[in-house]
């Protein structure tokens, strides 16, 4: 039966999703990104156009949001999935306490709102695009 198995794979990239969130940004388990993620696994940042691969990228890229914001702490608005791709809306919030990308730290609280676009194949991510609203961004640090 197709659709059960539809819906079981979907429903499992969901909860992949979930645990990302969760587990590994919000806990700061980094520990669990090679049960999320695929050895090719790309991670790209489209305001920045930077890629990181492997849990290794992702991990880095874990460190770098971490050490500019401590206190981050991001939060699942909505999720849309069939199949193998996923879509999610989130915000994270937290303080700017390091060095951002080369912005300095502020000390200035933000939200921020983004976007995820995710693949999946055998239970794990194969890749995410993820668009920032980096302006709002800037404005709240007071860089624009």
């Amino acid at each position: 039966m197709a659709i059960p198995e539809t819906k079981s794979i979907t429903e499992n990239n969901k909860t992949i999703t979930r645990r990302l969130i969760d587990e590994f940004w919000n806990q700061g388990n980094t520990d669990i990104a090679e049960s999320l993620v695929a050895p090719e696994y790309e991670r790209i940042e489209l305001f920045t156009d930077e890629v990181t691969r492997g849990a290794d990228g992702l991990k880095g890229a874990a460190a770098e949001w971490r050490g500019a914001f401590p206190d981050l702490a991001l939060e699942l608005k909505e999720i849309l999935a069939e199949d193998e791709k996923l879509a999610c809306h989130w915000t994270f919030t937290g303080t700017h306490m390091g060095d951002l990308k080369g912005t300095p730290p502020t000390g200035k609280n933000v939200e921020v709102s983004g976007i995820s676009i995710l693949e999946f194949e055998d239970g794990k991510m194969t890749k995410e695009i993820i668009s920032t609203d980096l302006l709002s961004l800037m404005k709240q640090l007071g860089v624009v």
